[in-house]
């Protein structure tokens, strides 16, 4: 292992934070990290297979640490199947397929949310389209009589309203993602790295003009063609057994006739015939450098050399790139490289923000230049290792999860669609363990010295937007689907008259928590899990964004960024060097009213991981040379904020509700305002931990593959000899009144935006020391759920919206009730006044109905065994626990509480909480379209200009 390098001389004339003599000092040699080949034994996912007679593949993994089941299903279809005047129809049938079966008329989500289903969620992508859910194990024949009826018998409930609303929506989640800062560049790398025609030379989401286009015939066409149970794999996994498993299956889907099978589609990786260099501009803070080069995908060995050498040019933190130019150089704010890899091609990209001051130019030479080395001489062996070792602890993390995006269940199906093994994930993290210098550095030479696409994306209006991109008129015409014989069904289907029981409500098997404090007085919090061999670590400190000084806000943001650049005993890149080496994630948080350091830990590493984030913790560096590169970055946040419309919208909303001397009054992500950051200094940003990062403000969180009496020691000498500070405790100040509510609409100009940003918000009369539980389950009726009011007006209903949600926020003092509606340009206006006419009648004559009632408290009961799955998830319970001061069996009494809740309750506690005419809202969007459709709405409007 290459040593950890010291700190220059000109530390030592810093001045210093509060003495802490005793700590713990870290040293190459208390970083002895386990074997990476120890690590991959680690990672198990054992499983049985079946087939049933119409083609469909069943993957079931067994785990029985919760009440839960995950169902993955993956068809092997996505946007490379799509032929000329079709693209984005496969993402376009993702969402249809939500909408409703034959058996199941309602909104998918309405069946699954009444049995508490988590992370329900769809996906589609170049090779494949999947759904999944998470439902406790007594909705599990639910769960899959949904899924077989939309995979056998949807056709019948596709109607012309239903195709029409979800093209709606569709096209505003693609006029929502043009609209982000670098919202276009997908087009710029799709259409210029693979030629016309080619399948990945559209975007998934396809054109304005195909999604117009689609008839109810097109789609239904091309589901027939498309989805039958032989071009699918479903995988269970969680608290099931392969016996119990293949009878339900057969039941529900064995009677589901094969469809005709899709067909191979050739997807050859091309090369550029000569580098093509481009200049773009963009409603951007900073200039950015890319380069991209296509390259082959999962089907080629080389996808693997090429992930990892794109791990140690600019995936790890200790990375070339950002040693070269982000702390060598100093001429980028951010670096980073990584491959893109699908199924039968990708992208290997490499990017950097330029800092403000610096050449474009000279930046993209840097990029070349670390490349060209790196291809030269191949990265050394502690590189490659360090690489392997963050390879395999992320895949560790992720199995934790038997569902969702990324769990188990995924891992399985990838494996198997992609590579025709379920158990690739093992074969991959030992190819990784295995690979050489020369492998990463030939692999990186043969693909990446071909002509590269070298695209700059600078600051200024858009030349044209995304309504026209994203389809392909050169490819190929739609071939006739493959003729299916007919065949007798070998299995009776289910009965389907009507949607299976959820079940009783599972018992929620929270752990039990447990506490201790260490001899300097640290409480310590701790709940066992014991799923994957990690553990989850938070030294929380009462602190937090609110903590800040009046006259400084940014501080806690600033001291974070410079705190991760290195200790008295390992500067920025051996710190990260030394994470790595030991598989650890180590950061700084700042939340409201907390500042926090997490750390998540692999078992066998465990000693010296919380030996480093003591260290990290009670020994920051806070170099002044490193301050003014973090200052930088920080710097290019704030402006990257004000050209987002979300940020923006929220950095104008926080401070005209709270009042900008309030704490909570300023910019929700605590990075302050430019012209305070420029001017803080080292010796505040030490003050600043000396007063609040200290041991009698502190609080560690431990949830794990552990046990208390294993992880005591362990934290005593990492943090139990830290000295307690003499100054009396410091006091957030709360005092400063609440501004009386101006009602009013406050429209920033974006000109040229494709889609309108609203925000709401007000000041309500609660805290999150109160009982809000009530109050929350009310907002999910209105605002809060996909099924909320709001979200099925705006989106399901209307199609103007991808989304809309209101939530109640989380702070330990005064909450806001808060509203996010991205909605299309022309429909502003009367977007605000659905949205107050929602509020109008759920707070008026129109209150909860049982029906809403039994939804959101029966599904809000039943899906918190599947919401405290992993470790992560106990511990912010945990920590909710003590910061709100709530019992140790909070969690435990809720199901009771919602059962026990009335339509009366609801309406109650939202009448006294919720007032639609406090309400100030933001809208971000282009001025010229949208102020003369504010008219009319009863609200003053004042106009700004987005800088």
């Amino acid at each position: 292992m290459a040593s950890l390098l010291a700190l220059p001389v000109l530390l030592a004339a810093a001045p210093a934070l509060a003495a802490d003599p005793a700590a713990p000092q870290i040293s190459s040699a208390a970083l002895k990290a386990a074997p990476v080949a120890d690590l991959v034994k680690a990672v198990d996912i054992p499983y049985e297979r079946f087939t049933l007679p119409n083609g469909l593949t069943v993957l079931v993994h067994t785990d029985r640490k919760a009440p839960v089941v995950a169902i993955s299903v993956w068809y092997k279809v996505g946007s490379k199947n799509e032929p000329r005047g079709k693209t984005g129809f496969a993402h376009l049938f993702e969402h249809l397929m939500f909408n409703g079966s034959e058996n199941a008329p309602e909104d998918f989500f309405t069946p699954l949310k009444e049995v508490g289903a988590t992370d329900a969620n769809g996906t589609t992508w170049f090779d494949r389209t999947n759904y999944y859910e998470t439902v406790p194990t007594a909705a599990l024949d639910r769960a899959l009589m949904l899924e077989s009826d939309r995979m056998g018998h949807l056709l019948g409930a596709v109607t012309q309203e239903k195709l029409d609303n979800q093209r709606g929506v569709v096209q505003n989640e693609k006029r929502q993602s043009d609209n982000a800062p670098f919202g276009l560049i997908e087009y710029e790398e799709f259409e210029t790295l693979y030629p016309a025609g080619h399948p990945y030379h559209h975007t998934t989401i396809g054109s304005m003009a195909d999604l117009d286009s689609a008839s109810l015939a097109d789609v239904k066409g091309w589901f027939r063609d498309h989805y039958g149970p032989n071009n699918a794999i479903l995988v269970l996994a969680g608290d099931i057994d392969a016996a119990t498993a293949k009878a339900k299956v057969e039941k529900w889907f064995g009677a589901i006739p094969a469809g005709p099978a899709v067909q191979p589609v050739s997807v050859p990786v091309p090369t550029l015939p000569a580098p093509i260099v481009r200049t773009v501009q963009d409603r951007v803070a900073t200039t950015r450098v890319y380069r991209m080069w296509a390259i082959p995908g999962l089907d080629n060995p080389d996808y693997l050399p090429l992930q990892v050498g794109g791990l140690i040019l600019g995936g790890l933190a200790s990375s070339r790139l950002d040693d070269a130019l982000v702390r060598g150089a100093q001429t980028a704010v951010s670096a980073s490289a990584h491959a893109d890899v699908f199924a039968q091609g990708g992208q290997f990209i490499m990017e950097a923000d330029v800092k403000p001051g610096a050449d474009p130019a000279k930046v993209g030479a840097a990029l070349d230049a670390e490349l060209t080395r790196l291809m030269t001489e191949g990265p050394t062996a502690d590189e490659l290792a360090r690489a392997a070792t963050s390879f395999a602890a992320s895949e560790i993390r992720s199995l934790e999860s038997v569902g969702g995006g990324g769990g188990k269940a995924a891992t399985l199906a990838e494996g198997l669609l992609y590579s025709g093994d379920p158990a690739n994930y093992r074969k991959e993290l030992e190819a990784a363990a295995k690979l050489t210098p020369a492998a990463v550095r030939d692999a990186l030479a043969k693909w990446l010295k071909r002509p590269v696409f070298a695209l700059t994306v600078v600051p200024g209006n858009r030349t044209g937007g995304g309504e026209a991109r994203g389809g392909d008129a050169a490819l190929p015409t739609a071939a006739p689907a493959p003729v299916v014989a007919a065949a007798a069904a070998t299995t009776v289907d289910a009965d389907r008259s009507k949607i299976p029981s959820g079940g009783d409500v599972p018992t929620l098997d929270f752990p039990a928590i447990e506490r201790t404090s260490l001899k300097n007085g640290i409480k310590v919090v701790f709940a066992r899990r014991s799923a994957v061999p990690v553990v989850s670590v938070r030294v929380s400190f009462d602190a937090g964004y609110a903590a800040d000084p009046k006259d400084a806000r940014g501080t806690t943001s600033l001291l974070l960024r410079l705190m991760n650049e290195g200790t008295t005993s390992l500067d920025s890149s051996a710190l990260a060097r030394a994470k790595e080496t030991l598989g650890a994630s180590i950061n700084g948080v700042g939340l409201p009213d907390s500042t926090a350091f997490e750390l998540n830990a692999l078992v066998p590493n465990l000693a010296p991981s919380l030996d480093l984030l003591a260290d990290y913790v009670r020994h920051p560096a806070l170099d002044p040379a490193e301050l003014e590169r973090v200052r930088a970055q920080q710097l290019s946040t704030i402006q990257s904020e004000r050209t987002d419309p979300y940020s923006l919208a929220s950095r104008t909303l926080y401070p005209a509700i709270y009042g900008p001397a309030h704490p909570y009054g300023y910019a929700p992500t605590g990075t302050g305002e430019a012209d305070v950051v420029k001017k803080l200094t080292r010796a505040d940003l030490a003050a600043f931990h000396a007063r609040w990062l200290r041991p009698d403000r502190a609080t560690i969180y431990v949830v794990g593959d552990t046990r208390l009496a294993d992880v005591v020691p362990l934290l005593e000498k990492s943090f139990g000899d830290w000295p307690s500070n003499r100054m009396a405790p410091p006091v957030k100040d709360f005092s400063s009144p609440i501004p009386t509510p101006a009602p009013r609409i406050v429209l920033i100009d974006r000109p040229g935006s494709p889609q309108s940003m609203i925000v709401g918000g007000e000041v309500i009369a609660a805290k999150g020391t109160d009982d809000t539980v009530t109050l929350r389950t009310a907002n999910d009726v209105l605002g809060g759920d996909f099924l909320s009011r709001m979200n099925t007006n705006l989106r399901e209903t209307k199609g103007w919206s991808y989304g809309v949600d209101s939530a109640i926020s989380d702070r330990a003092d005064r909450l806001i009730f808060r509203i996010i509606a991205p909605v299309q340009t022309d429909q502003t206006g009367p977007s605000i006044r659905e949205l107050q006419g929602e509020m109008t009648r759920y707070l008026g004559a129109k209150g909860t109905t049982p029906e809403e009632t039994a939804l959101a408290t029966q599904g809000s009961a039943r899906e918190l065994p599947g919401a405290f799955e992993t470790s992560g998830a106990v511990l912010e319970g945990v920590a909710k626990i003590e910061t709100y001061k709530r019992p140790d069996n909070y969690y435990a009494t809720l199901p009771a509480r919602y059962r026990a809740m009335t339509p009366a309750d609801l309406d109650a506690a939202a009448r006294k909480i919720i007032d639609p005419s406090r309400i100030v809202w933001v809208v971000v969007g282009d001025a010229a379209k949208v102020r003369p459709q504010l008219d009319g709405l009863g609200l003053p409007v004042e106009v700004m200009k987005a800088e």
